[in-house]
């Protein structure tokens, strides 16, 4: 990979410039690891960025530099060094070295099974997976593995015009299948309609990546591709996969009564993040000297997100303070993810979602706590934010009859959760690059936050476990009495109580048990069960 390479006297510039592709923030601290590690000359290890963005004033020159009239002496030297696998060599003012590789691929062996059965069924059968999650979560990167020696077809759904579209579907098509090209095409719906046809008498996987924003290009194509999937899925041989990164969207398509191609699909599958041990497993691998709290940074700054987790693992950020190092600079992708994602699925209304979740990621989890902070009644934001968006989860005590009275409001994503509560809150010290206090202020009330996330980590531990029937929460109306974790298994009449704390030695048993009276008074549940109580911290994940 190049490093660098520099250059002066040359058309609009007359100072020497350098372009490297080493991470601007560990240029002169060495001793982070970043995204490949490897030495070369002086340097131990580097931290490399997979690509690089110029930018300037429009006639700034930005294209001169890689001109290809004025810079094929530069991509000869390129290609030599790729084809040489060289190392550790300058050729004139351009560095070089080879990347290793980065995070291999884990988990998704249950999904993995899923879309192969899926293949095998279309033969017999035309099949429509559609495949959902938040974004980031790996969903492309799931297919690709599935198939990986399988030929597929993949249409990439680009913000451009129709016939643009049609005619990269066109190559792909001609160099997939060995088809010649069929003539100019102008909409979605006639090459779509080839394909089901084609199938009848050959089997074809299609995989249609970001689904939803045909909505941006021509909405009839739903209607179109609703008409030709009725008329030929009985006799066709296809297995169609679309996928989509807005949430929202791709819920309206298939769940909405209203919507052309609802309940169009054979499959719905849902992408989750990495449990929690699957990242124990991540950890182990490329950090085997981890200790519990970085095991637990790595649960509360990326949530089990695959990305995130790539992202700080190919960085060599395996400890808490390097994961925070990596997510709090100036190059950080982190910074702006919750906006990228948020903004997207909420559109013009996202200022006052990003208000109610910011206040929720601060610890205002009843409504009327966030009405006093956003200032207006929020029902039916709350109610989007839970149904159409699935971002937060409403909350009751285990066992609560329905009520709206004591409800609490929570963020179900641990990135979302981590992103408000630090980065959106903090962004004026951050829009004037002071990424230090923000990190201090992070290190200030980690405890706090990270004895939420420990105790998100042991529910889900349990939820894996599949000993139990029913796991929840506690607390009473005063709010004088509260128990982390109830879990039952009414099928052997076993209760257990969980009091998490982030030091053992912070564990009180008596006061758990007098709260586990209370619970009993307010519920009169677990008579006759066998009641378990005890008390979990950090070394216990």
């Amino acid at each position: 990979m190049l490093l660098d390479f520099s250059f002066a006297n040359f058309l609009s510039f007359r100072d020497k410039v350098t372009i490297s592709m080493v991470a601007t923030a560990l240029r002169d601290r060495k001793a982070d690891i970043g995204d490949a590690t490897f030495g070369i000359g002086e340097d131990s290890a580097i931290s490399l960025n997979r690509c690089c963005t110029l930018f300037g004033a429009n006639v700034s020159g930005k294209s001169n530099v890689i001109n290809e009239k004025y810079s094929h002496k530069f991509f000869k030297i390129f290609k030599l060094s790729l084809y040489l696998h060289l190392r550790n060599l300058r050729f004139g003012n351009h560095r070089f070295a080879t990347i290793f590789n980065t995070m291999r691929f884990f988990d998704r062996t249950e999904e993995i099974a899923s879309l192969k059965e899926i293949q095998e069924l279309s033969k017999n059968n035309a099949q429509f997976t559609v495949v959902t999650g938040r974004r980031r979560i790996g969903k492309t990167h799931l297919v690709w593995k599935a198939y990986e020696d399988q030929q597929i077809l993949y249409f990439f759904v680009a913000r451009k015009a129709e016939s643009d579209l049609c005619s990269d579907y066109l190559l792909e098509i001609e160099n997939k299948l060995g088809l010649p090209i069929m003539g100019k095409v102008e909409r979605f719906s006639e090459l779509f309609e080839y394909l089901m046809k084609l199938s009848v008498e050959r089997p074809i996987t299609l995989f249609i990546d970001e689904f939803q924003e045909f909505f941006k290009v021509n909405k009839s194509v739903y209607s179109d591709m609703q008409r030709i999937w009725d008329k030929y899925h009985t006799v066709s041989h296809i297995n169609l996969i679309v996928c989509g990164s807005i949430y929202s969207m791709m819920t309206k398509i298939f769940k909405d009564k209203k919507e052309p191609l609802y309940n169009r699909q054979t499959r719905f599958m849902s992408i989750k993040p990495f449990t929690p041990a699957v990242l124990k497993e991540i950890m182990a691998e490329y950090n085997p000297d981890y200790t519990p709290e970085d095991l637990l940074a790595l649960y509360s700054f990326t949530g089990g997100v695959a990305k995130y987790v790539q992202l700080l693992i190919d960085a060599g950020a395996t400890t808490k303070t390097k994961m925070l190092n990596q997510i709090i600079k100036s190059d950080s992708i982190f910074l702006g993810e919750g906006k990228a994602i948020l903004i997207e699925e909420f559109g013009k209304d996202y200022g006052i979602y990003f208000s109610i979740l910011s206040a929720i990621a601060r610890g205002k989890t009843s409504r009327s706590d966030i009405e006093n902070i956003v200032g207006k009644e929020i029902g039916g934001y709350l109610t989007k934010l839970e149904n159409e968006y699935e971002v937060i989860s409403k909350k009751q005590p285990i066992f609560e009859k329905s009520s709206t009275k004591n409800v609490r409001y929570t963020i179900e994503d641990n990135f979302f959760t981590f992103w408000f509560r630090f980065i959106y809150k903090y962004n004026y010290m951050l829009e004037i690059e002071n990424y230090d206090a923000v990190k201090t202020i992070i290190n200030r009330d980690y405890e706090t936050f990270s004895g939420l996330m420990l105790e998100r980590y042991f529910k889900r531990i349990l939820i894996e476990s599949k000993k139990y029937t029913r796991i929840g929460s506690w607390w009473d109306r005063k709010g004088e009495n509260e128990i982390d974790i109830v879990a039952e298994n009414e099928l052997d009449q076993q209760a257990l109580f969980i009091e998490v704390k982030r030091n053992i030695k912070n564990y009180n048993p008596e006061l758990l048990n007098s709260k586990i009276a209370a619970f009993t008074r307010a519920t009169g549940e677990f008579k006759n069960y066998n009641v378990i109580q005890k008390g979990v911290s950090l070394e216990d994940i």
